[in-house]
């Protein structure tokens, strides 16, 4: 995850949550213990993800660890009937070209309209520290993995998209040209091919397995998709993990903000371990994992007909 441009703000948004919860109820949704309502969402699979992608070690852009998470990823998704794509592309970066993939899958719907569901897999590159990235890195491609799963029986009208961008970490220090090299890369391809018109929505996660969860709106995404996301999370019981405070944070989202595709970044930026050593596995918890899959999938449908 980048550098948080710093910018907090308390901010108490007033979300039309009428009939919201009401549509969830159409599209499958089930009673969980504690009265909450839950997804198909898998918390021990993604659990077993994590796990497997954590202990592939350190996993900067072009290592050897990330070639061994990404045929990881491929297995998986093929395991779920899907046919995954890499976009190998080669990154001009300050310690020279490094080679990149980004990994798609699809689940057709029944419109050309997409949405793209998106995270990163790749960590942090530190020469001084052994940075496993549990948190940062791996909790959003263990999520986006067990996503592309369990998604198997939404129907859509869009279709499903899902993204694992690499190289999202800076290789130095943190700037418009050394970081978010995989979104940026996705963009222009999309531009190239003269669909990116075709992407209704875009939605991002990325640190998402602090056992404290507290996911603020990002200040930079799209209104409208903010106010669906917010409202399906307290409509089904998570309103402590989805306050509705607001902080800025420049992240993989920021390349189709730019392009004109609206886009959302559901991100913890509030976790002690960032991109330090202590960012292993017992700092995350796969509930909260579990929490942002039962609200991305309820929200979908929504904005599917927005």
């Amino acid at each position: 995850m980048g550098e948080s441009q710093a910018r907090m703000t308390k901010k108490i948004s007033i979300l039309a949550a009428t009939g919201l919860f009401a549509a969830a109820l159409a599209f499958g949704l089930q009673r969980a213990g504690g009265g909450r309502e839950t997804s198909p969402f898998n918390q021990q699979r993604v659990a077993q993800d994590l796990q497997a992608i954590v202990g592939f070690g350190p996993r900067p852009a072009g290592s050897d660890a990330i070639g061994k998470t990404r045929a990881y990823i491929v297995s998986e998704l093929q395991k779920a009937g899907l046919k995954p794509q890499l976009d190998e592309f080669d990154a001009r970066t300050p310690r020279g070209v490094k080679h990149m993939v980004n990994i798609r899958a699809s689940r057709a719907g029944s419109k050309p309209s997409i949405i793209a569901v998106t995270g990163h897999y790749d960590t942090k590159l530190f020469d001084d520290i052994r940075f496993v990235g549990a948190n940062d890195g791996g909790s959003s491609a263990a999520w986006l993995l067990e996503f592309a799963r369990c998604t198997r029986d939404l129907k859509l009208e869009s279709t499903l998209e899902f993204v694992f961008f690499d190289g999202e970490e800076a290789v130095v220090e943190w700037t418009d040209e050394d970081s978010v090299y995989g979104s940026r890369h996705d963009v222009d391809r999309r531009l190239r091919n003269k669909n990116l018109t075709d992407v209704k929505a875009m939605i991002l996660v990325d640190m998402i397995g602090d056992r404290n969860l507290n996911i603020k709106r990002e200040g930079q995404s799209t209104r409208w998709l903010k106010d669906i996301i917010w409202s399906t999370a307290q409509s089904i019981g998570y309103a402590k993990e989805f306050p509705n405070d607001e902080i800025e944070v420049s992240d993989d989202h920021i390349p189709f903000l730019r392009a004109g595709v609206p886009a959302v970044d559901l991100i913890d930026f509030d976790y002690p371990a960032w991109h330090s050593a202590a960012d292993t596995l017992d700092k995350v918890d796969a509930r909260s994992l579990k929490i942002v899959g039962d609200v991305v999938y309820f929200s979908l449908p929504l904005i599917d007909r927005r």
